[in-house]
């Protein structure tokens, strides 16, 4: 009675005890190409933690394999297969989509998250042979004070427990990165001690998780520039010889931000699934991270299927794709309102499609294979009507334009084009 009494105070009492953070330290940090293994990479994880999402749909094999080249058509590096000590269910999929990556030599690099235990990396070991194929093992353990503490764990037990697998793995030539789960509230001393540790073992892979969505952009620099400065240099290694990963999550609405955050402080591998799909509020949206390293002329990579890719994670996986997603929302290029339409079709109207995408958005709809689109509504003004009318093979004369102005402010909403065309006939044919 007396222990658990005093468990109930320090959870009550004493709760910085149980979460460091990391917001606290402020701290600038700026990317040297010279010091990382490589140029920015993503690594997507929508077929593993996206699947843990409380509400989707685990897709076929076939649909797994129809998302996977997306990924390597967009110029996705890296891909999270799975789960394959979930049972032999998750390990058909992964090993069918082993073959399909094999087949069609993809150059996207094939991973799955395991438990950092022997148990787990064992089916890695069977897949790498039948294969003839490196599969990362991402092998993840929690670190965190709060985490200790309702497992009741020591830092010893954990380090001796990631001893034990990553040796195993080694051993057997599978690639190791050891991931500690919520990292961003984890004590920087068992950071820096378990990642070491790891790194002494033959880990060349470190992955940062901001697995309950805690941290903000501010906090993700402190922490990345402690595992640059105290865990990779004080350990005694070159910054670019160990790949620095970045995994986060939504539950904040920091998702993206913390992704940009971590390019910003030097991450070489950022995570996300398409549409932000995973648990609780989900992971970071990929797609938009995409999107805004992209914008700011970080990445390179053709994302004019971007849309397309999203559209069938959507249908697959059956998460939403509310109307107001950014870029990839249907309302994310549409606009039914006079003067932001006008200013638009002005810029059409010189022919000049550059101008068209930026005059009334701060993303370019070219850029990733859309368009801007002029609707007709009760915010609509004439050139609205007009320039609708033209597209769509009208005369707009003066009274049909009057008169679907007329119909226009009428709307609750803007008009479908059907609703749009219904009006136009039944006005042609009085």
């Amino acid at each position: 009675m007396v222990e658990t009494t005093e468990a109930l105070e320090l959870t009550l009492m004493d709760s910085s005890k149980l979460i460091y953070d990391w917001n606290v330290i402020d701290y600038e940090i700026t990317r040297n190409p010279a010091n990382h293994p490589h140029s920015v990479w993503f690594d997507d994880e929508t077929l593993r933690d996206g699947l843990q999402s409380p509400s989707a749909r685990n897709p076929t094999i076939a649909e797994k394999t129809e998302l996977l080249s997306y990924m390597e058509r967009l110029g996705i590096q890296k891909v999270d297969l799975g789960l394959p000590g979930a049972g032999p269910f998750h390990r058909e999929h992964i090993n069918a989509m082993l073959s399909h990556i094999i087949d069609n030599e993809y150059e996207i690099r094939p991973g799955a998250a395991v438990r950092t235990l022997m148990q787990d990396i064992e089916p890695l070991v069977e897949m790498q042979e039948n294969h003839g194929i490196q599969i990362q093992a991402s092998a993840f353990l929690g670190t965190s004070p709060i985490r200790q503490y309702t497992e009741g764990w020591t830092m010893e037990k954990l380090i001796s427990t990631m001893e034990k697998a990553v040796s195993y793995a080694v051993e057997n030539d599978v690639p190791v990165m050891f991931v500690t789960e919520d990292t961003t509230r984890s004590n920087p001393e068992d950071v820096k001690a378990i990642y070491q540790r790891a790194m002494e073992l033959g880990v060349r892979r470190l992955c940062v998780c901001d697995t309950c969505g805690h941290v903000t952009p501010n906090g993700v620099k402190k922490l990345l520039h402690y595992i640059d400065e105290e865990v990779i240099k004080d350990g005694g290694y070159h910054r670019s010889e160990i790949e620095v990963n970045w995994h986060g999550h939504q539950d904040r609405g920091l998702g993206v931000a913390n992704n940009i955050a971590a390019v910003e402080a030097g991450a070489d591998v950022i995570h996300g699934t398409a549409l932000g799909v995973g648990e609780r509020a989900g992971n970071a949206p990929l797609d938009q991270t995409l999107v805004n390293l992209k914008l700011m002329g970080i990445i390179d990579n053709d994302l004019t299927l971007l849309d397309e890719y999203t559209r069938i994670a959507n249908k697959y996986i059956e998460v939403p794709l509310p109307r107001n997603y950014p870029v990839f929302g249907e309302d994310a290029f549409e606009t039914g309102t006079g003067v932001h339409a006008s200013a638009v079709i002005k810029a059409m109207r010189k022919g000049d499609d550059w101008l068209a995408d930026r005059v009334y958005s701060g993303v370019p709809a070219g850029d990733f294979g859309l368009k801007q689109v002029i609707r007709i509504g009760h915010m609509a003004g004439r050139s609205n009507i007009i320039w609708w009318l033209e597209q769509n093979g009208y005369d707009a004369t003066e009274d049909l334009v009057s008169h679907l102005f007329d119909v226009a402010k009428s709307q609750r909403r803007n008009m479908l084009d059907s609703e749009v065309e219904t009006a136009v006939n039944q006005y042609l044919s009085q």
